[in-house]
C-alpha cells in the first residue's frame, strides 16, 4: 500500500491545520476569544457548527487517498523489490463504504427495495417471454421475515449502536472539558446550566451520528437511497460528493482571500494611481459575465488536459486537476465583492485618529496596515468567508448541470442533478437521485447560512451599537 495525495488533499490538509493554528492563537488573545463564546452562545450556532465539522470530517476520510500493489514484490539482481501498483486510487471513505462499492446492481431500483424499478424482458422455462421485475442481486433480506420486520430489527440495533457510540464520545469529551467531577458536569448539562450550549451540541451530534450508523449498517443488506441507471449506490454518491462540496466551498475562499484582502486594502489605503489601476480590474471583471468567463476558463484547461494524457496515471488524478482548476478560475473571479469592501472600509478607516497620529509620528505603512488596518477588517473577512461558503456550494451544482463544473467522473451534487434530470421525466419517474443531492446540499448550504447570520450579527460593530 503506498498513500497518494492529490493536489487537493494536501491544500485541504494545509487548509486544516492553518484552521487550527488560528484557533490557537485565538486562545491565546482573551477579547476574540470572549467574541467567539458569544458567537457559540447560541444554540443555532453550535447546532450549524456541529452539522459542518460532521461534513468536514466525511471530506477529510475522503482525502487522503491510496494505492494497493497490484502482485507480490518481485526480487531482482540487484536485490532491491519492485512494486506494481494498481491504477485505480481508493480513499479512507472508500474503504469505509467498500459494500457499497461492491454490492453494484444492474439497473435503478428504489430505496429498500429488493428488486428493480422498472420490468425486464424474460424467457421462461417454457420458452414464453414476458415482462417481470428482476430480484436484486446484493439485497440480503432475511428468510421467513418480511422487509418491514428485517428493517425495523436492523434498524433497532443500529440505532442503539449509535446511541451507544455517542454516548461513550459525549462522556469522553465531558471529561476533558473543564474542571470537576463527571457527576456534577452531568447535572449542569441536563438542566442547561453550562457556559455553552453543550446540551445542544450533544444532540445534534448524537442525531447525526445515529443518522449514518443506522444507514450505514442498512447499507449492508439494503440500497437505503436506492440505485441510478447503472446499478450504482445514490447512498455512496451522495457521502462522496460531499468532498467535492466542501472543497469548492472552503479552499476557493483560500484562493480568493490574499488576492481579494492585498488588492483591496492597497486600494483604499495607497489611493492614487494604484487605487485607480486595482478599481479598473475589479471593474472590468465585474463586466463580464461570470459564467461565460468560467466556462471559457474551464474549457481551456479541458483542452490543455486532453492534449497531455501523459500527465495522469489515473483518472482520478485527471478529474482532481479540473477540480483545482475550477476551484483556481473560480478563486480569481470571485475576489472583486470582497475587494469593493474591504477598499471602501479602509478609506474610512485611514481618516480615523488613531491612523492619522501613526502617520504623524512617522510610523512605517506597512506597520500601520498590519497593526491599525487588518485587525479592523477582520470582521468583514470573516463575515464574507463563511457567506461565500454557501454560495460557492451552490455555485458548483449549478456550472456542473450546465456541463462546465467538475469532471463528469467526479462525485458531486451538480453531476447527480445533472443525471438526474432525464430521470425526472421517465415514467415511472426516477426521484432518489434528486432528491439526496438536494438534501444533503440543502443541510450543508443551511448550516452555514444560520452559522454566517450568528457570525455577522457577533462580530458586525453596526449591530452593536
Amino acid at each position: 500500500m503506498r498513500v497518494t495525495l492529490l493536489w487537493t488533499d494536501m491544500m485541504v490538509w494545509v487548509l486544516v491545520i492553518a484552521l487550527l493554528a488560528w484557533g490557537w492563537v485565538i486562545s491565546r488573545s482573551p477579547q476574540v476569544k470572549k467574541q467567539w463564546h458569544t458567537i457559540f452562545r447560541s444554540g443555532i450556532a453550535m447546532a450549524s457548527a456541529i452539522v459542518l465539522l460532521f461534513y468536514l470530517c466525511f471530506a477529510l476520510l475522503d482525502s487522503v487517498h491510496m494505492r494497493f500493489s497490484a502482485q507480490e514484490p518481485v526480487h531482482q539482481e540487484s536485490s532491491k523489490q519492485s512494486v506494481r501498483y494498481d491504477g485505480e486510487m481508493v480513499s479512507l471513505l472508500d474503504l469505509l463504504l467498500s459494500q457499497a462499492i461492491e454490492h453494484t446492481e444492474r439497473t435503478y431500483s428504489a430505496p429498500f427495495a429488493t428488486h428493480e424499478y422498472t420490468k425486464s424482458v424474460i424467457v421462461g422455462k417454457d420458452g414464453v417471454t414476458r415482462q417481470a421485475y428482476l430480484p436484486l442481486k446484493y439485497v440480503k433480506h432475511t428468510a421467513g421475515e418480511s422487509v418491514a420486520e428485517d428493517i425495523l430489527k436492523k434498524s433497532f440495533t443500529a440505532i442503539l449502536s449509535g446511541l451507544a457510540i455517542s454516548l461513550v464520545l459525549v462522556l469522553l469529551h465531558l471529561a476533558w472539558n473543564g474542571q470537576g467531577p463527571l457527576r456534577e458536569k452531568i447535572r449542569r448539562l441536563l438542566r442547561g446550566e453550562t457556559a455553552l450550549p453543550w446540551r445542544t451540541a450533544y444532540l445534534t451530534f448524537t442525531l447525526l451520528l445515529v443518522s449514518f450508523v443506522w444507514m450505514y449498517v442498512l447499507s449492508h443488506s439494503y440500497h437505503v437511497l436506492g440505485t441510478d441507471k447503472v446499478g450504482g449506490d445514490v447512498f455512496y454518491q451522495s457521502l462522496k460528493s460531499i468532498r467535492t462540496g466542501v472543497l469548492i466551498g472552503s479552499l476557493t475562499t483560500l484562493v480568493m482571500l490574499p488576492v481579494s484582502i492585498t488588492l483591496g486594502i492597497s486600494a483604499g489605503f495607497f489611493g492614487g494611481w494604484i487605487d485607480d489601476v486595482i478599481q479598473y480590474i475589479y471593474t472590468t471583471l465585474n463586466s463580464i459575465p461570470g459564467v461565460l468567463l468560467i466556462a471559457g476558463a474551464v474549457l481551456v484547461t479541458q483542452v490543455m488536459m486532453d492534449n497531455n494524457p501523459q500527465w495522469f496515471e489515473t483518472t482520478l488524478e485527471r478529474s482532481d486537476l479540473r477540480l483545482l482548476f475550477l476551484i483556481l478560475i473560480l478563486g480569481m473571479t470571485s475576489w472583486t465583492g470582497l475587494c469593493r469592501l474591504l477598499r471602501a472600509e479602509t478609506l474610512k478607516i485611514s481618516q480615523v485618529e488613531f491612523v492619522t497620529a501613526a502617520k504623524a509620528f512617522g510610523v512605517s505603512q506597512w506597520k500601520i496596515i498590519f497593526r491599525h488596518i487588518m485587525p479592523n477588517l477582520m470582521h468583514i473577512i470573516l463575515i464574507s468567508v463563511v457567506l461565500d461558503f454557501s454560495a460557492l456550494v451552490l455555485a458548483e451544482a449549478v456550472l456542473s448541470y450546465v456541463g462546465v463544473g467538475v469532471d463528469p467522473t467526479m462525485y458531486s451534487w451538480g453531476n447527480m442533478i445533472n443525471q438526474a434530470r432525464l430521470e425526472m421525466a421517465r415514467e415511472p419517474m426516477v426521484w432518489w437521485s434528486l432528491f439526496s443531492a438536494f438534501i444533503f446540499m440543502f443541510i450543508l448550504v443551511l448550516a452555514a447560512n444560520l452559522f454566517s447570520d450568528r457570525i455577522q450579527k457577533v462580530l458586525d460593530p453596526r449591530n452593536n451599537l
